[in-house]
């Protein structure tokens, strides 16, 4: 299976890392997301998520019956472990930013393509929980417990809710609780942003720790390098995608770092309101943060190649060491099959550069 000739990355030479590491000189409109035993790549008219799905029964015993397909050489586990076959699943991306063009003016486009990810992103870990469920139970949980949309948009809510709360209202609300000793809002300012970014470094962290997200980190590792390899134009080859960073400009990880530094400068011009004004402010703000930290990090990821751009995406490259573990080539071969599925369904042609504009995604 191949990518189609139009949808091919143009040539970019890799530069190589202190590590003897490639990394991709330019940037494509393609991102993605590691989810369970798998990834979901996500390109201008289309996504798809590749699941490696559990081994049979026979296989699992050691016997023959191993019917994992070779992607490009690689056949079974690199570990010598029995490996199920690689489920790849299709579905078009209707963007609402093709149908209305006033919504991909800056930072509002952000705020878009930003909703429509998480989204994607939800049905995405759906798809790859139910490939996990033995093939008779799948069948049944799909024709019997198909999730409603309403409990999908109701946890998309709770999450963005849970985010605010966490990194925006508990740290001003931490900060209010000294507000009289702190006597400037400047001293307001730096000490609550210190707060947001502790917690969310902490948060990084903890999640880091988390043995049973090894797994999921790994393919997040699988995503990133393969993306590298299609943006360097390299043929995507376990074996050619191994040899690029796991870490990549246009992660969410590097995104959320950013947001939490924006969020230090758009709230600073307010002072010191009463106290519900802070809270209603915190709120309010976090769509123009989000809008703000996207254009930053979709500039980042088109001028990668100035040094002073690099300097800055530094802090959260490093990042990414907590949020990725290097990938084996069964995990590479699982990322690729999601992206060629992406490639082989984009037209050529059908969109415009101005057309193109807000619809990627971060990585």
């Amino acid at each position: 299976m191949s990518a189609s000739p139009v949808a091919e990355a143009p040539s970019s030479f890799p530069a190589v890392d202190g590590d003897g590491l490639l990394n991709a000189q330019r940037d494509a409109p393609v991102g993605g997301q590691a989810v369970l035993e798998g990834v979901m790549m996500r390109g201008v008219s289309n996504w798809a998520v590749a699941v490696r799905k559990p081994a049979d029964a026979q296989s699992r015993e050691g016997e023959p019956g191993n019917d994992a397909p070779a992607v490009d050489g690689v056949n079974g586990s690199s570990t010598g472990a029995p490996l199920g076959e690689i489920e790849v699943t299709t579905l078009p991306l209707d963007s609402a930013m093709k149908r209305h063009r006033w919504l991909r003016l800056p930072i509002l486009r952000g705020v878009v393509a930003l909703g429509g990810s998480m989204a994607i992103g939800f049905r995405a870990l759906e798809v790859s929980a139910n490939a996990q469920l033995p093939e008779e139970e799948g069948e049944e949980q799909e024709q019997a417990q198909e999730i409603p949309r309403a409990v999908w948009v109701g946890t998309v809510v709770f999450a963005v809710a849970l985010s605010v709360v966490l990194f925006f209202l508990i740290p001003v609300g931490l900060t209010s609780l000294i507000k009289g000793q702190l006597g400037s809002s400047l001293l307001f300012w730096l000490v609550e942003g210190v707060i947001r970014t502790t917690l969310f470094l902490g948060y990084m962290l903890a999640l880091s720790r988390i043995r049973d997200l090894r797994r999921v980190f790994e393919y997040h590792g699988a995503e990133h390098k393969t993306i590298s390899c299609f943006e360097a134009g390299l043929a995507l080859t376990p074996a050619n995608a191994q040899r690029f960073s796991r870490l990549h400009p246009r992660c969410g990880t590097s995104f959320l770092l950013i947001v939490m530094i924006v969020a230090i400068f758009v709230f600073a011009p307010i002072g010191l309101p009463a106290w519900y004004w802070l809270m209603a402010t915190r709120v309010l703000g976090v769509p123009l943060i989000a809008g703000i930290s996207f254009e930053l990090i979709k500039f980042a990821g088109r001028n990668r190649t100035r040094g002073w751009v690099r300097a800055l995406m530094w802090p959260g490259l490093k990042l990414q060491l907590l949020t990725t573990r290097e990938p084996d080539l069964d995990q590479l071969a699982v990322a690729i099959a999601a992206l060629k599925a992406v490639l082989e369904r984009e037209t050529p042609g059908e969109l415009s550069a101005a057309d193109l504009v807000g619809v990627e995604v971060v990585a």
